[in-house]
């Protein structure tokens, strides 16, 4: 039911049951800024597990649904029914559960890959559109106010003409055969008839990939793919390097790794042009460094009152207060709040130039991973993302 005014939208979550940190990190941003509540759910397979993860987040039991169909049909007809449902479940769930919400003309956040191929990943895009409802991926590290910065400078001209885009995911996390530990979630990641075979590409490369196009705007126009299995034994591929020619020439390489011994994170990425670059990694978040032609090294830091609008309107506290992971999921989940009460509440659109990535931004996520893969099973060879191929049409 439409309420003009009403503060805080309601939201639902599928998956983020016991043991799922992400699922409390999608929680935690939602809760920080008071624009959602959560009202609905479905917590797990087991119903008394599940039962007792939404009474510890205060969701009634007549609102936890044994499966998603149950909760997208009672919902949608619900008086106070759902704005916004949350998917929080391994890959291979994601296209039936954000369906099934979306026909419901229900907006979805959808983790990451959008799904396991294109097709779908478009089905989706394209029934978002038909049901006016709002299909996003929270690629939150886009929501960093010194991401947005630095993406506000490339765009400006700032580093001059772009000469080469590098960027990094190269974590360590599984540079151990976790899964055959009983470690829940290396068990699902390394699965290739849930995470897919080019596993690493999916989870850890569109991070990656997108963050490149966020900060520079620029897309791959050709990629070449090398996909290598580090840890003996595990069943898909844990390390990627890739190749990118981007849009004017500009070269470019991904590194998406869950087996860089000794990493954490891991996330970085650089961007050089010829009269400067730049660089942030996500291990440091709140400084962006910027160097000149000589070498000038200068550290911009979040809260600076320099820093652009697009950076200074992500910053919640002062300058020398640090901002991290939660608060870029606030970030994201903010920016979403807001375009979901204007569409509610028929106002002016909030979207901007950098904004929240939408599902166009996960179907070319998708068509990334299918382009890797389709080039590593070709020895390499320079492979068109089906993204790039639509653009020209």
């Amino acid at each position: 039911m439409v309420e003009p005014g009403r503060l805080r939208l309601r939201a639902g979550m599928v998956g983020g049951g016991a043991g799922a940190d992400i699922g409390k990190t999608h929680r935690f941003g939602m809760r920080l800024d008071d624009r959602y509540s959560l009202e609905a759910g479905v917590f797990g397979r087991d119903s008394g597990q599940a039962a007792r993860v939404a009474s510890s987040l205060g969701v009634s039991p007549e609102r936890t649904y044994a499966d998603y169909e149950q909760m997208a049909e009672a919902e949608s007809a619900h008086p106070e029914g759902i704005d916004l449902a949350v998917v929080a479940t391994p890959n291979d769930s994601h296209f039936p559960i954000a369906k099934a919400f979306l026909e419901q003309g229900i907006s979805v956040v959808c983790e990451k890959p959008l799904t396991g191929d294109s097709a779908t990943a478009a089905e989706l895009v394209r029934i978002a559109a038909e049901n006016d409802a709002i299909l996003a991926v929270p690629h939150c590290y886009s929501a960093y106010a010194m991401v947005r910065q630095a993406s506000r400078m490339v765009r400006d001209g700032a580093l001059g003409r772009i000469t080469f885009v590098d960027v990094e995911h190269a974590s360590g996390w599984a540079a151990t055969p976790l899964e055959l530990s009983g470690h829940k979630q290396a068990a699902w990641r390394t699965d290739p008839d849930v995470a897919g075979f080019p596993s690493v590409v999916a989870d850890l490369g569109t991070h990656a990939y997108h963050l490149a196009r966020y900060i520079t705007g620029l897309e791959a126009e050709e990629i070449s793919g090398q996909l290598h299995t580090v840890v003996p034994g595990r069943t898909v591929f844990d390390n990627a390097t890739v190749s990118l020619r981007l849009n004017s020439g500009v070269p470019g390489r991904v590194w998406a790794s869950m087996a860089a011994t000794g990493h954490n994170h891991g996330l970085r990425i650089r961007i050089f042009g010829d009269a400067g670059s730049l660089e942030w990694q996500h291990e440091d978040p709140h400084h962006l460094s910027v160097q000149d032609l000589e070498g000038t090294t200068t550290i911009l830091t979040h809260g600076l009152s320099t820093l652009s609008d697009d950076a200074a309107r992500l910053t919640r506290v002062g300058l020398g207060h640090p901002e991290g992971f939660l608060e870029a999921f606030a970030n994201f989940y903010r920016d979403l709040a807001d375009e979901l009460t204007a569409r509610r509440d028929r106002t002016a659109s909030t979207i901007r130039e950098l904004s929240f990535p939408t599902g166009i931004d996960g179907l070319i996520g998708v068509q990334f991973v299918e382009a890797v893969a389709a080039s590593h099973a070709n020895n390499g060879a320079w492979t068109v993302p089906a993204s790039a191929t639509s653009q020209e049409a």
